[in-house]
């Protein structure tokens, strides 16, 4: 075997030995990263990464424990704005780590039953505030052929509790096996779509 050492296989160059500097997988020893990488940034002339103000390292986070009161233009004025989007059901989760637009990092711990609605201002700091946007989602959106066809659906929906929401001349429904089996079976007319879902009112499922 020692006699091997150095040697490729067949039509192979040979294989030279690392450096004392490199190892065997070309990661540099001081710094257990590849050399190519570790001589860039020592480059003084590579860019260095943008900062930005007041932005939560990884592993922090802005803690949220209730939401400001009445928050006026005149607050915001001067202040960056982000956004955090979230589809019906996350503005009802109150207790999770969630990122905004920007990658900016928020940690709820907002009372139980405590409900995001669209427009909310759940944070502001010295440069930079946040507002809850409703996020696209997998919805099945029914054209009603009459205005009894409309009320025939949004009692068959509320009927199985499940939320409503309106969209113009459509009707919009969780994206649900049970909402398609339904609609099917009624014989209206639905598609699927993604589209921001407001429900109009809060049905509580069986299942929940």
């Amino acid at each position: 075997m020692g006699g091997n050492l150095g040697k490729g296989g067949p039509d192979k160059a040979p294989h030279a030995p690392p450096s004392a500097e490199r190892s065997s997988l070309g990661l540099d020893r001081a710094s257990n990263q590849p050399a190519t990488a570790r001589a860039a940034s020592a480059d003084p002339a590579s860019p260095a990464p943008a900062a930005c103000p007041e932005r939560a390292a990884d592993h922090e986070a802005v803690v949220i424990t209730e939401l400001p009161a009445r928050v006026g233009d005149a607050e915001l004025t001067g202040r960056e704005r982000d956004t955090l989007e979230l589809t019906a059901e996350e503005r009802r989760w109150a207790r999770r780590r969630v990122t905004t637009t920007a990658g900016r990092t928020l940690a709820l711990a907002l009372p139980t039953g405590s409900v995001l609605t669209p427009g909310a201002v759940v944070y502001v700091g010295s440069e930079w505030f946040v507002v809850v946007e409703c996020a696209q989602e997998p919805c099945f959106a029914v054209t009603p052929a009459s205005r009894e066809e409309a009320l025939r659906v949004a009692f068959e929906v509320g009927n199985r509790h499940f939320n409503l929401a309106l969209d113009g001349e459509r009707l919009l429904v969780p994206d649900d096996p049970a909402m398609d089996i339904m609609l099917t079976r009624m014989g209206v007319r639905y598609e699927r779509v993604r589209a921001v879902f407001a429900p109009i009112g809060r049905a509580q499922r069986h299942d929940r």
